[in-house]
């Protein structure tokens, strides 16, 4: 085989890479997104906290029994960064289930969508970046125009708290995928952010969180929100820069839209489906772009 036929022959293999990364990253926003609308549903149980130790009680036990972990051998950049990986979980998600108890569900992914829309801005250095960034936000904006009217302000601060610990999410779990086999990394991450929710949920929701609809419902919400998109993200991250992973989550705000009008019959109006266009597109030009500048 000549060096030429070598070249395109391992183009079209990080072509299908890159491809097989999208489409990881699209299955666990779709599925992260239905599993916040189930968990709104499971607030009147539990209340937000509870929710919370639940999704993540539930997803760590399916990842540590699936993964089997090793917890020898590691060094303590390692374990610093799984720490740090859980801390995060358990705070985005704490901070972004307090918002969803007072703001709607798009309108919280909107304002929890600028951590990530500002991380692909900062990490990238091409201008195209720059474009597609303005155009996601453009969509995000008018996704949340309608419903960021006479919004609870305390409830937006909680989604832009969550947004930022959003950021440090994507960087900590492409941290924990290079550093872990598989899912190793991300099992003992939401190990760590499980015990550190424990004593917020059970002050909060105390003996609702053994009721048996309520445990049924909150293994459904983590398995949703919790084991599917988070795996499939890690092993994306491993393929996709973060730059353009950060702006393919432009596609949460129009995955929380259809999951709302879907399971929480909320209407989706012309301005929200034109908003869906624009991050589509969005997205899909930042991985062309986050592409062309590999080569």
């Amino acid at each position: 085989m000549t060096a030429e036929a070598e070249a395109r022959t391992a183009g079209a293999a990080g072509a299908r890479g890159r491809i097989g990364s999208v489409a990881l990253v699209i299955g666990g926003i779709v599925s992260l997104q239905f599993g916040a609308s189930v968990a709104v549903l499971l607030f009147p149980r539990a209340g937000a906290l509870g929710v919370v130790t639940l999704r993540l009680v539930a997803a760590s036990l399916v990842l540590l029994i699936f993964c089997r972990p090793t917890v020898r051998g590691h060094s303590r950049g390692d374990w610093t960064t799984v720490l740090a990986f859980g801390v995060a979980l358990v705070g985005m998600n704490s901070l972004f289930y307090q918002a969803l108890d007072r703001i709607p569900l798009g309108a919280a992914v909107t304002l929890e969508f600028l951590g990530p829309l500002i991380l692909s801005v900062a990490t990238s250095r091409r201008l195209m970046s720059l474009v597609w960034a303005a155009l996601a936000l453009g969509g995000v904006v008018l996704l949340g125009r309608e419903g960021l009217d006479g919004l609870n302000l305390v409830g937006a601060g909680f989604a832009l708290a969550a947004g930022g610990l959003w950021a440090a999410y994507i960087l900590l779990s492409a941290r924990t995928g290079q550093r872990f086999p598989q899912a190793d990394g991300l099992a003992l991450a939401m190990a760590v952010a499980a015990v550190l929710s424990l004593p917020l949920g059970i002050a909060s929701a105390g003996s609702a969180l053994l009721n048996p609809v309520t445990l049924g419902l909150g293994a459904a919400v983590a398995l949703m929100s919790s084991v599917m998109p988070y795996t499939l993200e890690l092993l994306a991250l491993r393929k996709l820069p973060a730059s353009g992973f950060a702006v393919m989550m432009s596609l949460e705000p129009a995955a929380a839209a259809t999951a709302g009008f879907l399971v929480l019959h909320q209407a989706l109006g012309w301005a929200e489906i034109l908003a869906i266009g624009l991050v589509v597109i969005a997205s899909v030009g930042a991985v062309r772009s986050a592409g062309a500048g590999s080569h």
